[in-house]
């Protein structure tokens, strides 16, 4: 059996893979940076419901070329009851009563020419891991003087008081792991859609490093 395609403005998004930035030039003639994004195609893992799940979701799954052994045993009986093969990268979408997208059943199928250019998408990814990293780097602190015996460039200053409350207070900006956390990008404009190399067209930048996975959804503001 062959899996449903979906109209426009259906599915709530798609999940795809950060292929690199380069630029377009628009029919003015100006000048716009993007980021070309390989967005599915995906299929419909599992369809959760208020019934039978508490909530309302539909969970896609990446189609691409995975080793079986690179996918666990769990991971595996999951994919083959929805009769999906080769889906590594799974992702959970919530829809909104009123959504259209209610229909959408396991296996049915999800492609890049559900979007089309000039839409806006939030895009999100993890960012590139910096490791350890001080507050100047990091928090982008202004640090001291360079020069005149100050002995205080890039350290952080006080970290809080010494009779009262006596102990340093809970997200107290410091040095430490910096990158490698979820990065929503919100209100990106697409800017052409490739719909046989399943490749989406996004003004600006998105987080992450090449080849890195990301998730698609339509701008929620």
């Amino acid at each position: 059996m062959q899996p449903r395609l979906w109209k426009r403005d259906m599915s709530p998004g798609i999940l795809g893979k950060k292929i690199g930035m380069t630029q377009v030039f628009r029919a003015d003639g100006q000048v716009v940076p993007v980021t070309l994004l390989k967005a599915g195609p995906c299929m419909v893992v599992q369809r959760k419901t208020p019934a039978t799940d508490g909530y309302d979701a539909v969970q896609l799954g990446l189609l691409e070329f995975v080793k079986p052994k690179r996918i666990n045993k769990p991971t595996t009986g999951h994919l083959k009851k929805a009769g999906v093969e080769g889906a590594k990268f799974l992702r959970e979408f919530r829809l909104d009563r009123g959504n259209t997208s209610g229909d959408m059943k396991a296996g049915d199928q999800v492609l890049v020419s559900d979007f089309r250019p000039n839409e806006k998408i939030d895009v999100i990814g993890v960012s590139k891991g910096k490791g350890f990293a001080g507050v100047v780097k990091r928090h982008h602190f202004r640090g001291g003087e360079g020069s005149h015996g100050s002995m205080f460039h890039r350290a952080p200053g006080s970290i809080g008081a010494s009779s009262f409350p006596s102990r340093v207070l809970p997200g107290t900006r410091m040095g430490g792991h910096m990158g490698n956390e979820q990065v929503t990008v919100r209100n990106l404009e697409i800017i052409d859609v490739d719909t046989e190399d399943n490749v989406l067209v996004v003004k600006g930048a998105v987080p992450g490093p090449n080849g890195g996975y990301v998730i698609v959804r339509r701008a929620k503001r």
